[in-house]
């Protein structure tokens, strides 16, 4: 049973990784992919630990220690990449299929 469990953790934590991994492909610009791939890989990465750890109860403490590293790297990468994306590239730019009116209106609010 436990290995039925841990399938299906690996399973759903592989899906949120092929989502990380198709919102890279399909977002429009360095920031949001950041965003769509931190996310999805930090929790599609845990989810696989953890599937991993109804597997090998006794690797849990190793599998632990690998999660809390992925929780406390994925967000400093994402900060610097984001950082240099800005340094690099400037703000961030209005969608091209937005209506002048909406745009002017971002860009007046703080």
């Amino acid at each position: 049973m436990a290995e039925l469990f841990g399938s299906i953790i690996v399973f759903v934590g592989a899906v949120f990784l092929f989502s990380a991994g198709l919102g890279m492909f399909r977002m429009p610009d360095a920031f949001t992919r950041i965003q769509a791939g931190t996310k999805a890989t930090t929790l599609g990465n845990t989810l696989v630990l953890v599937g991993i750890a109804f597997y090998h109860p006794e690797w849990s403490l190793k599998l632990l220690i690998i999660v809390y590293f992925v929780f406390m790297t994925n967000p400093i990468s994402s900060h610097a990449l984001a950082r240099a994306a800005y340094r690099l590239h400037g703000h961030m730019k209005p969608c091209p299929t937005l209506k002048e009116e909406d745009a002017r209106e971002q860009r007046s609010e703080p």
